[in-house]
């Protein structure tokens, strides 16, 4: 059982990924193998996708899954995939930041919130981007444990 919302083997570096639907499964894939979500969260975040693109501006795109995907959410979990090359999510939109997340209950709400505060500044945007090291992602999302 994971202990907290984000670990180290969550984050995933320098990616090369084709298109959106194969970076939400990516994300869909690691929130699994990290025992946060069953597996059939990854079709309610791809329809999640459908429903309104989850692309925040910035390089950030924040997939996750519908309402009424929360029975499969194990634990709160978010998962960090830098895409230094960018994938698109329609529209011109290019994310080189992929956060997945799910939570429990209403736990996703806070999650969010934490990403906003570090995803409002640029620079951490490119520190994100940048990063070479999972600890460097660690400490700008310090406070989301």
């Amino acid at each position: 059982m994971p202990q907290t919302v984000l670990a180290k083997e969550n984050i995933l570096l320098n990616q090369e990924i084709a298109d959106m639907e194969s970076a939400i499964r990516l994300a869909g894939d690691t929130l699994v193998k990290q025992g946060y979500v069953e597996e059939a969260y990854i079709e309610k975040m791809l329809e999640r996708e459908q429903l309104s693109s989850t692309f925040m501006g910035n390089f950030v795109a924040i997939p996750h899954g519908t309402e009424d995907a929360k029975h499969t959410v194990i634990n709160s979990g978010i998962v960090v995939i830098q895409a230094p090359n960018g994938v698109d999510f329609g529209k011109g939109n290019i994310a080189k930041l992929i956060i997945g997340i799910a939570g429990k209950n209403d736990e996703h709400l806070d999650i969010l919130s934490q990403i906003a505060i570090v995803c409002s500044e640029e620079e951490n945007i490119e520190r994100l981007v940048q990063a070479q090291s999972a600890d460097e992602i660690l400490e700008l999302f310090e406070g989301v444990n």
